[in-house]
């Protein structure tokens, strides 16, 4: 078991502002063999910790030792609570096999002494590992690595989700303009207003739809009139009546 020190205050809390969104701050997996390999107090710290950030914790047999899942993306990590300085092969090359795997993988590695950090930097180069593929994250106690853990996982969480939120608004925006040059175009056509130009829309769809819809399809699929409809339908298909509208 790792040599943890039991530490039984408050947990500390993540800024809410950045555990707000989705009614709290996601799911946690933990690796179910992992855990059997923790002292007790770790993972009562870390039940509590997650627990005050509005975390769901469940443990599962999965490859690596967390994978957080927040605001829709998913983040792996592993988490290296003892570094045995005469075992680092058989790390380093489970390492190389998730990274395979995950394509957002972390390492938080504890190395409480000058010989674990020596012996980390030397394996590191050693097994040809490069920067940022993944990414290590040395720490120097179990509650600072966990708490890195969720600050990481909330972080990358909150940059997916603005992405996303970034892209919904600019799908916004094509669509408003989209409708308008719709707009612009079908009440271009005499005597055919929004609510037609809506009503059109709504039931037959795009400017190229409407130009192919026959007469009697137009009055089946809309509340407009016969006169209109014919309208529609002439203006599309007779070149003199389509160029003589002008859009402003």
């Amino acid at each position: 078991m790792a040599n943890f020190r039991p530490n039984y205050g408050e947990s500390p809390a993540i800024d809410s502002s950045i555990v707000s969104y989705s009614g709290g701050g996601g799911v946690c997996m933990m690796r179910n063999t992992w855990k059997d390999e923790q002292h007790p107090s770790l993972i009562h710290f870390i039940s509590s910790f997650l627990r005050e950030n509005s975390f769901r914790l469940n443990f599962v047999p999965i490859a690596p030792d967390f994978i957080f899942n927040c605001g829709g993306l998913s983040v792996a990590f592993v988490f290296v609570t003892t570094w045995d300085c005469n075992n680092t092969s058989l790390f380093f090359t489970r390492i190389q096999k998730l990274k395979g795997q995950f394509g957002n993988l972390y390492v938080i590695v504890t190395l409480q002494t000058r010989e674990q950090n020596e012996s980390f930097v030397h394996s590191y180069f050693k097994y040809g590992m490069e920067i940022a593929r993944p990414t290590f994250v040395p720490v120097q106690d179990l509650e600072m690595g966990f708490e890195k853990i969720v600050k990481i996982a909330h972080a990358r969480g909150v940059c997916k989700r603005q992405d996303v939120l970034s892209k919904m608004k600019a799908e916004r925006e094509q669509a408003v303009q989209g409708m308008d040059a719709f707009l612009r175009v079908v009440t271009s056509i005499p005597g055919i207003d929004n609510h037609d130009a809506n009503a059109l829309n709504q039931a037959i769809g795009s400017i190229e739809a409407i130009a192919k819809a026959s007469k009697d399809h137009i009055l089946e699929k809309t509340d407009l009139s016969a006169e209109k409809a014919e309208r529609i339908s002439i203006f599309f298909r007779d070149q003199k009546y389509y160029l003589s509208p002008k859009i402003s």
